[in-house]
């Protein structure tokens, strides 16, 4: 649709969606620093000069765990679309940050999708979204498998009070949904995403056995990175627990923030959330975890979506078209 008008106008159009997602980005951004409910900006630049942690190394070392967070994520990124044609590794970095800039405040960053589609020519980008749909799974499936684990342990160590008829019927109606999801399996009637289920399973079964390996293996190397990140920040701030016991509480909390729906900007909010309940049996308090969650976020998130939005505001449509 875009191509088929003027190309003045068309060039508007871009240019305004560009400033679009890029003013919006930074003022989420500041908007979530600024006038968070559940941290006041001033009482965390207190609680950070109060405790006066941040030496050079820390910062340094934060900011390395940093990158190679995001150098195996355009690792990945690169490897997949290698796939269905060859990229640079600059390219993956642009499309992987770019893509993070214009998704922050799309619902679970369902804009990272389109925006890293539009950098290919028409007849690759069905298959850019379902690569890029198989690189998110790669990662929640990390995620799910260690939550779980993690989860069970959890709920074991620390005797929480379960509702077993909840517990119950939340199982039935994934049960009930799990029966839905295999009729329309069968007839092709749910789709993600725009594509039937069966297409993207049978798109997944004809990928190489490398290729899911490698994509997996990618994914939980970014997990271990992000989460001693987080464990490395509680020891930063004095929380006295060993790695193996932190790890426990780490993997249900990103396991139970992954399945709650939200918008990217509002990611540190429901993390903080669930973290403070999680983190309240291990002994740490309020205003440290509530920290910790808004440094991960920021280092993870928020600058590399400032670095992403010069990429967006270089972005140019891609010449070739079929």
């Amino acid at each position: 649709m875009l191509y088929s008008i003027p190309y003045k106008t068309k060039q508007f159009f871009v240019v305004l969606i560009k400033l679009s997602i890029v003013v919006g980005a930074f003022y989420f951004i500041y908007s979530k620093l600024a006038e968070n409910e559940h941290l006041r900006f001033s009482d965390f630049l207190a609680f950070l000069k109060e405790n006066k942690t941040f030496s050079p190394k820390n910062i340094l070392f934060l900011i390395i765990l940093s990158i190679f967070n995001w150098f195996f994520e355009i690792l990945k990124w690169k490897y997949l679309v290698n796939t269905i044609t060859q990229i640079s590794f600059k390219k993956a970095l642009e499309q992987s940050l770019g893509g993070l800039t214009a998704s922050l405040i799309t619902p679970n960053r369902i804009g990272d999708y389109g925006a890293k589609a539009i950098y290919y020519a028409k007849p690759f980008r069905k298959r850019i979204i379902l690569i890029n749909l198989l690189g998110n799974m790669a990662q929640m499936a990390i995620t799910t498998s260690l939550g779980i684990i993690g989860l069970i342990l959890f709920v074991n160590r620390y005797q929480i009070d379960v509702d077993y008829y909840q517990v119950a019927r939340f199982v039935f109606i994934l049960i009930v949904i799990g029966l839905f999801a295999a009729f329309g399996i069968k007839h092709k009637a749910f789709s993600i995403k725009g594509y039937s289920i069966a297409r993207i399973l049978a798109y997944i079964k004809q990928m190489a056995l490398k290729t899911h390996a490698v994509n997996l293996l990618l994914s939980l190397i970014r997990y271990l990175i992000f989460s001693f990140q987080l464990y490395y920040l509680l020891t930063i701030f004095g929380v006295d627990v060993d790695y193996s016991k932190a790890m426990v509480v780490i993997t249900s909390l990103y396991l139970l923030a992954s399945i709650i729906p939200s918008i990217s900007i509002f990611d540190v909010v429901v993390k903080g959330s669930v973290a403070v309940f999680l983190f309240g049996y291990v002994q740490v308090n309020e205003l440290t975890i509530l920290s910790v969650i808004t440094i991960m976020w920021v280092l993870n998130f928020a600058i590399p979506s400032l670095f992403g939005s010069y990429f967006v505001l270089n972005f140019k449509l891609p010449k070739i078209e079929a």
